[in-house]
């Protein structure tokens, strides 16, 4: 586990309010999905350390589930989860190669942020969005990080498509600072 605390200074900002958590979804011991080369594990890690990047630029302290490049076990992430305000696991879907879509699993009171996500990663990759779902409606619902951390599973991306993969290669760093503006306004309680 790692809190970032050293964070930009940011002026003419209200004050964060809620704790934040974010957490890659698999690791080299758990690659996830694996397809077009790359492994669900590599993506996760990657773009939570780029969101962890964004947030600190954003003036948010926040945790990741570990050091740049490597996370904590599951159990051990939703626990960190269950502690914070907003927690945030990142992963991928997979399916057949014509499946497309982000989407998000979690309780249904976590519904507007989950959304949120959905709305602008679909944006930025142009892909679809699949919605704000309940933890039972994914893959990846088994996951204690909704259940018992109370976190937000955002499924990026199809790994198995590859156009979706693409868009995800092309503008993980433009998509990074977004969720960190989403996490970032919600930490803030902002209205924006």
């Amino acid at each position: 586990m790692r809190w970032v605390t050293e964070v930009a200074a940011v002026p003419a900002r209200s004050e964060q309010t809620r704790t934040v958590m974010i957490s890659a979804g698999h690791s080299n011991t758990d690659p996830g999905a694996v397809a077009q080369g790359v492994t669900e594990a590599e993506i996760v890690l990657e773009f939570r350390d780029l969101v962890s990047a964004a947030l600190a630029r954003h003036g948010i302290r926040h945790l990741t589930d570990g050091e740049d490049g490597n996370n904590l076990p599951l159990r051990q992430a939703a626990c960190l989860a269950a502690e914070a305000d907003i927690a945030i696991e990142f992963h991928c879907n997979a399916a057949t190669p014509a499946a497309t879509g982000t989407e998000t699993l979690s309780r249904r009171d976590a519904f507007p942020l989950a959304g949120r996500l959905c709305v602008e990663t679909a944006a930025i990759l142009g892909i679809a969005n699949r919605g704000a779902k309940p933890e039972n409606a994914g893959q990846h619902h088994r996951l204690a990080f909704v259940s018992d951390g109370g976190g937000i599973i955002h499924e990026l991306f199809f790994i198995t498509n590859a156009s979706d993969l693409g868009q995800y290669q092309q503008y993980r760093e433009a998509l990074a600072d977004r969720v960190a503006r989403i996490i970032a306004q919600a930490a803030r309680d902002d209205k924006g």
